[in-house]
């Protein structure tokens, strides 16, 4: 019973022991073994042997990403402005063994850095340049915790600014001064629509006068052209009158014809006298309307007379000048 007993004791102490030997490393993760106090090998993911009692595991690091939030502190800008800034640090273990060896607390390490070096960097802009250029600031902290972390094996991938807080009275003078710009702003886009309102005007109302003195030209053209034509009209039917006339005063009792009309109107235009006015000159034979065709008829025919003779004289100078160029021949 007692060599059963201890039997159970050394397979149960044997079973502890060979439990300690296996290590079981989770994903993303490095362990540093030491072999007697001495650094033996790092190793990752997955089943693991070591020497129970002279193998064991003496740090364990974390291969993801980690944030550190970097608590707020005062730095002073380049022109003397206090400002209270925070921001977060995102890291990473790249070299397991120098981060176990290279620094006591690796995140502690690069927290502080990050933290004087935030302040160091400050130093080098003004206010302004502060609030414009932050992600050149953001950089420019990353790249300085790289150059002094890497012995330590660890990798700042970015660094973010959270918040900026200056002085109450700088803020109360930025306020003021955004004010002041936006009141800028609101004045030249005022004066620049009042301006492009009055071009738009000028335009519009030159383009109305162009207009207008365009539609009087064609309007005084097109009445010049109307009176052209009508008196060309008028003229042309005077004319066809005037043929259509003397045409039938050739006619058998073209004359009797003229006598009548002539009387007519005579009548016509004795009747309408007393209607345009009340002052009337009359004639010492108005009356006698036979007298009056008489007369207009002598004249008639004295014009009649002056045209024949002047066609005759015209004929006979035309048969003198054909018979001398007979003579000549």
């Amino acid at each position: 019973m007692e060599i059963s007993e201890l039997t159970l004791a050394i397979g149960f102490i044997t079973f502890l022991m060979a439990w300690s030997g296996i290590k079981l490393v989770p994903q993303q993760s490095a362990w540093i073994v030491e072999r007697l106090g001495r650094y033996n090998g790092t190793i990752v993911a997955g089943l693991h042997f070591i020497i129970p009692f002279v193998d064991r595991v003496a740090y364990k690091h974390s291969l993801k990403e980690d944030a550190i939030d970097i608590p707020s502190q005062s730095a002073i800008t380049k022109d003397n402005v206090t400002l209270v800034i925070d921001g977060i640090l995102y890291l990473k273990i790249t070299d397991p063994k120098q981060a176990s060896y290279g620094v006591q607390d690796p995140k502690y390490a690069v927290s502080q850095l990050a933290q004087t070096t935030m302040r160091s960097e400050l130093g080098k802009m003004t206010l302004d340049k502060t609030f414009e250029e932050r992600e050149t600031l953001n950089i420019n902290i990353v790249q300085s915790i790289n150059d002094a972390s890497v012995v330590w094996g660890i990798q700042c991938l970015r660094y973010e600014i959270k918040d900026i807080t200056p002085p109450t009275n700088v803020r109360q003078a930025m306020e003021l001064q955004v004010a002041a710009e936006r009141q800028k702003r609101a004045e030249v886009l005022n004066s620049e629509g009042m301006r492009q309102s009055q071009i738009n005007m000028a335009e519009g109302e030159k383009r109305e006068a162009v207009l207008k003195s365009e539609g009087s030209l064609i309007d005084q053209v097109n009445r010049a052209k109307g009176e052209a034509e009508a008196i060309l009209a008028v003229a042309k039917a005077t004319a066809e009158s005037i043929e259509l006339i003397a045409s039938s005063i050739e006619k058998t009792g073209g004359e009797k014809a003229v006598a009548l009309k002539l009387a007519e109107q005579y009548i016509q235009a004795f009747s309408n006298l007393a209607q345009e006015t009340n002052t009337i000159l009359l004639p010492s034979n108005a009356g006698d309307a036979g007298s009056m065709v008489a007369q207009a008829l002598g004249v008639f025919n004295t014009i009649k007379k002056q045209t024949s003779s002047g066609e005759d004289k015209a004929n006979t100078e035309e048969i003198k000048e054909n018979t001398e160029e007979i003579k000549d021949q």
